[in-house]
């Protein structure tokens, strides 16, 4: 059964507790109410962003004191704040005990059409200030739309271990450099290859900070790969088991970077989620036993699209190369005079040792491990398979597609001589959190496996290795 290639609209914005958004207060007035602690992290937040700040404090703590005495762009009026203090500001921010003050400040703001924020007062709050890490001109907002400040914090504090310092002086290089990338003649295809080429960069060289000569070599790479980009480019990608999380970065940016995504029905949406939303998605999957797109099609398609100039990238479960029918991809490509860059994917058979504990090889009892797919493209069983390697007791083997056909598997093996008690697992939807393992010998798996209603995707891994979890 064959089917045509499906073009999928993005899903749909889920529902958001706020909007995020970097508001630019630089030489504007910002006023601020309250004398403690809070507020003066309040102050020294706002200063930062170069805006002209006015605290109304009758008793200012000695901290407040000390960011004014520091700060040139922060003026301390020592009484409390009144209606026409209001009048010219582009935001309000408080941190106030006073109920009372509260909800006056909230409403003389409101009748001034300044947007304010009250700390701890979401009811008398237009906006929420997130929890922030700052790599300026990079700046990450954090916020959990009021519900847990500390949660917000604790997510801030793991953002920051994964931002390297360094990022900083990318980030300003970027905006320092971006008037000169416009006017180096490249065309929009090639500014673009050149911030691509940027990224890279930054993410492989985390521990230096960017030089003139990189800005250079930048825009001569992107000049010379213009028209390539001009022709198209595809990236290969591999989408891993099905956890989001073992995606690999490599293929993640590529994901960020694609005009179009090509992917296969065993992707989860939790990573096609991962491109850039402008990005066109086309569903070209193939199925064992279902309809599936041709694979002639497919490539064909993969060809069209690259002669149209497009970023195309095709994103394929698992590994691309391992029974992903990856050779005819990018056979097709380079007949067509295109290359194709290739990012590998963590396979299922990793996945599924994984999920059972167990290393799939040993120095004592597994020193090989044998790859297998249980059904040929036409969804028979195949004959051709070297019988005595797969029964030698000495290796582990990681089969795929093999749920249907495992029955058949089983006693061929039994029948060249493998033990009735070497261990064997099947694990569906491996890595994900649908996944279910069943645990048995390649004599019982099968009806072990029949008494599941099994759905998923299978792997299963026979051998004596595996009894070692």
């Amino acid at each position: 059964m064959t089917r045509k290639p499906d073009e999928i609209s993005a899903d749909l914005m889920q529902p958001l507790a706020t909007l995020p958004v970097f508001y630019a207060l630089a030489g504007r007035r910002v006023l601020v109410i309250g004398g403690g602690e809070a507020a003066a992290w309040k102050v020294d937040l706002a200063a930062a962003t170069g805006a002209r700040v006015d605290v109304f404090a009758p008793a200012p703590c000695d901290k407040l004191r000390e960011i004014g005495a520091a700060r040139g762009n922060v003026s301390i009026h020592a009484r409390a704040v009144a209606p026409e203090d209001f009048a010219g500001a582009a935001m309000a921010l408080g941190a106030v005990e006073d109920d009372s003050l509260a909800r006056q400040a909230y409403q003389w703001a409101r009748a001034a059409g300044v947007p304010i924020n009250l700390a701890d007062r979401p009811a008398l709050s237009d906006f929420i200030m997130g929890a922030i890490v700052n790599r300026s001109p990079l700046v990450i907002g954090v916020s959990t739309g009021g519900a847990s400040p500390v949660f917000a914090q604790a997510v801030r504090g793991r953002i920051e271990t994964l931002v390297p310092a360094t990022f900083q002086a990318w980030a300003r290089a970027a905006q320092a450099w971006r008037p000169f990338v416009r006017a180096s003649g490249l065309d929009f295809l090639a500014r673009r290859d050149f911030w691509r080429r940027f990224t890279r960069l930054a993410f492989r060289d985390i521990e230096r900070a960017p030089q003139e000569d990189d800005r250079a070599a930048l825009v001569e790479e992107a000049r010379a790969g213009a028209e390539a980009t001009a022709r198209g480019r595809v990236t290969l990608v591999g989408a891993g088991p099905g956890d989001p999380e073992l995606l690999t970065l490599k293929g993640m940016r590529a994901l960020a970077g694609a005009d179009v995504v090509l992917f296969d029905d065993l992707v989860p949406a939790s990573i096609l989620d991962l491109a850039r939303r402008e990005a066109t998605r086309i569903n070209v999957g193939k199925r064992g036993y279902a309809p599936s797109v041709r694979q002639e099609e497919i490539s064909a398609l993969l060809v069209e699209l690259a002669r149209e100039g497009k970023n195309v990238v095709r994103l394929k479960g698992g590994d691309p190369l391992i029974f992903g029918r990856a050779n005819e991809e990018i056979a097709a490509l380079r007949e067509a005079g295109f290359s194709i860059e290739i990012v590998p994917g963590v396979t299922a058979a990793c996945a599924g040792g994984a999920a059972i504990g167990a290393s799939l090889t040993s120095r004592e009892t597994a020193r090989r491990l044998q790859f297998i797919t249980a059904h040929t493209k036409d969804g028979e069983f195949p004959e051709d398979f070297d019988w005595g390697a797969l029964a030698d007791e000495r290796a582990t083997t990681a089969v795929y597609m093999g749920n249907r056909t495992l029955p058949e598997l089983s006693r061929r093996l039994l029948q060249e001589g493998m033990s009735h008690d070497t261990p064997a697992f099947l694990i569906e939807r491996a890595s994900t959190p649908q996944e279910r393992v069943v645990k048995g010998t390649i004599a019982d798996l099968p009806s072990k496996a029949a008494e599941q209603t099994i759905v998923g995707p299978v792997m299963v891994l026979i051998g004596w290795a595996l009894a070692e979890n």
